[in-house]
């Protein structure tokens, strides 16, 4: 942990990634860790962490709540699944891209690959990690 100069401003943090934590809200057919949270650091308006969906996986269908979410791919090339009026829209996407979903938007996250990991960087609005489940993108809950 780096020190602040005066002991009456918050100090910066270094979450090492060997310091992520999975102990976070998950979703079957991935792995989410957290690294800044407010039980990792004491965060009070933002959560990030990092997601890996196995090559030839896909995760089971979820929304993150009220909390926006941003998503940088950083490895692989993750597609990300959502419903629109027509059935199920595809976003492929490649290192270096970017997602924003919406809150309450239902989705999932596949990796295509049959040999590479898939990671991403998340960050949300909610400093908790919120994962609601759900069977179906067209489900309302």
């Amino acid at each position: 942990m780096t020190e602040s100069a005066d002991d009456d401003r918050p100090n910066l943090r270094l979450v090492s990634s060997r310091e992520l934590s999975a102990d976070t809200a998950q979703t079957p057919g991935m792995a989410r860790r957290e690294a800044i949270s407010g039980s990792t650091c004491g965060s009070a308006g933002i959560w990030m962490g990092e997601t890996r969906v196995a090559p030839g996986t896909r995760s089971a269908n979820h929304h993150h709540g009220h909390s926006e979410t941003g998503i940088y791919v950083v490895s692989g090339h993750p597609v990300f699944v959502v419903a629109d009026a027509s059935g199920e829209k595809r976003l492929e996407t490649s290192p270096g891209d970017y997602v924003y979903v919406p809150p309450f938007v239902p989705h999932r996250e596949e990796n295509p690959s049959p040999d590479e990991e898939a990671v991403v960087v998340i960050a949300r609005t909610t400093q908790e990690a919120i994962a609601v489940n759900l069977d179906s993108l067209f489900e309302v809950s």
